[in-house]
C-alpha cells in the first residue's frame, strides 16, 4: 500500500526545492506525478511552484472545497503510471482533504507527498498541519537553521519595522522579507507573549 508523507520544517528550509526534485526523481524513472499548490498563493502566479534556487513547475492549484480523491482517480484512469502526488504548502489543506489524500492512498495506491510548515506565526498549528501530524503515515523534518546557528523550528512574521508581529491573521502570504526561521529561545526572545503559564511565588 502506498503512503501518505508529510514533510514538514520551519520557513526557508528549501520544502518546494525537495518537492520538485523528488517529483523529477520519478519522472527519471518513467513514473508519472502530479503537483498540487494553493490557490491562494500568487507570489510567482497561481498554479507556480517556485524555489528559492531557482526551480519552478506547474501545478495544480487546489482551493478548500477541491477533492483530492475524486480528481487523482479520474486522473489515474487517464494516465498510464501514476505513482505520486506532491503538495506544497500543504498546511493549507482542510481536515477533509487529509482524510481524502489517506484514501488516496489506501484505494488509489498512488503515494502523496506533503509539504509545509507545522505552526503559524504565533506558535498555533494549522489545519492542515494537524491533521497531517495525525494521519501521515511517515514524518520527515526538512532541518534549517536560526540565525544563531542552532535548529530552527518556529516562524516569525516580521512588520514593516522589521520586528516581530504578534498579531493578524493566521494566513499572509510572504517569503524572506516577510517571515523568517528561529530556535525555540530565539522565538521567545523576539516574541515575548508567548510564554507558559508560570506558578505565582507567595
Amino acid at each position: 500500500m502506498a503512503k501518505v508523507y508529510f514533510y514538514y520544517s520551519a520557513m526557508n528550509a528549501g520544502k518546494s526545492t525537495t518537492l520538485l526534485q523528488a517529483s523529477y526523481n520519478y519522472l527519471e524513472r518513467g513514473m508519472q506525478t502530479l503537483l498540487f499548490s494553493p490557490k491562494i498563493d500568487t507570489r510567482e502566479g497561481v498554479g507556480i511552484i517556485s524555489s528559492r534556487i531557482g526551480l519552478m513547475k506547474e501545478a495544480i492549484c487546489f482551493a478548500k472545497d477541491f477533492n483530492f480523491f475524486d480528481f487523482v482517480n479520474e486522473k489515474q484512469k487517464e494516465m498510464d503510471n501514476l505513482k505520486c502526488i506532491l503538495i506544497d504548502e500543504c498546511q493549507f489543506l482542510t481536515k477533509e482533504q487529509v482524510i481524502e489524500l489517506t484514501d488516496v492512498a489506501a484505494e488509489l495506491n498512488v503515494a502523496v507527498l506533503c509539504y509545509g510548515l507545522r505552526s503559524d506565526f504565533l506558535a498555533e498549528p494549522f489545519e492542515g498541519s494537524k491533521y497531517l501530524l495525525a494521519l501521515a503515515h511517515e514524518l520527515v523534518e526538512i532541518k534549517t537553521i536560526c540565525s544563531c546557528g542552532k535548529k530552527a523550528t518556529m516562524n516569525i512574521r516580521l512588520n514593516e519595522d522589521g520586528k516581530a508581529a504578534t498579531a493578524g491573521s493566521q494566513v499572509q502570504i510572504g517569503g524572506n522579507s516577510t517571515y523568517t526561521s528561529a530556535c525555540m529561545t530565539c522565538y521567545k526572545k523576539n516574541v515575548p507573549s508567548f510564554k507558559g503559564k508560570r506558578a505565582c511565588k507567595v
